[in-house]
């Protein structure tokens, strides 16, 4: 099974510098990464910049058009309007299809404010308490979201890009 996390730090530069933890515990088997984006938002700019991981992710992974409309909706919705957050309220029911609910969105959405970075990362065969105790020192407040099998296929086949 399948786990977006959503780790928040407290500067724009926190979840980027993180990184290097995230590659270290992924060789030392505490995770494997399928993909993963990170979000950084500099203090007095009005929407965050995201950059994908392209050097740790592994293979199947959902690629840019998943990280695109999760940080869609989870950033830029809400500076749209009503007319297109309309639109935008269809694609958010089907993200609840595939494990990426509401409350998941509106906590990101909550935490993830100007002057402060998140990391989104989907990871399979986590050791749990290690990476807990890796990251409890970096400052980073965690948010995630399980999924089942048929949730993860679900998200796969409907964002995997072609070989």
């Amino acid at each position: 099974m399948a786990t977006l996390t959503a780790w928040k730090f407290d500067t724009p530069g926190g979840a980027e510098n993180a990184l290097g933890l995230l590659e270290r515990m992924q060789k030392e088997e505490l995770l494997h990464i399928d993909d993963g984006a990170y979000v950084y938002w500099p203090e007095g700019k009005k929407k965050p910049k995201t950059q994908q991981l392209s050097n740790l992710k592994g293979a199947g992974a959902l690629g840019g058009s998943f990280w695109g409309l999760l940080f869609g909706l989870i950033f830029f919705v809400p500076l749209l309007g009503m007319a297109v957050g309309a639109a935008m309220g269809a694609l958010s029911g089907s993200m609840a299809d595939v494990g990426i609910d509401d409350d998941f969105i509106r906590g990101v959405r909550d935490h993830v404010t100007p002057g402060t970075s998140a990391l989104f990362v989907m990871t399979s065969n986590v050791v749990v308490d290690r990476v807990l105790d890796e990251f409890k020192d970096s400052g980073a407040t965690l948010l995630s979201t399980n999924l089942s099998k048929e949730q993860e296929a679900k998200l796969r086949e409907a964002f995997a890009e072609a070989e």
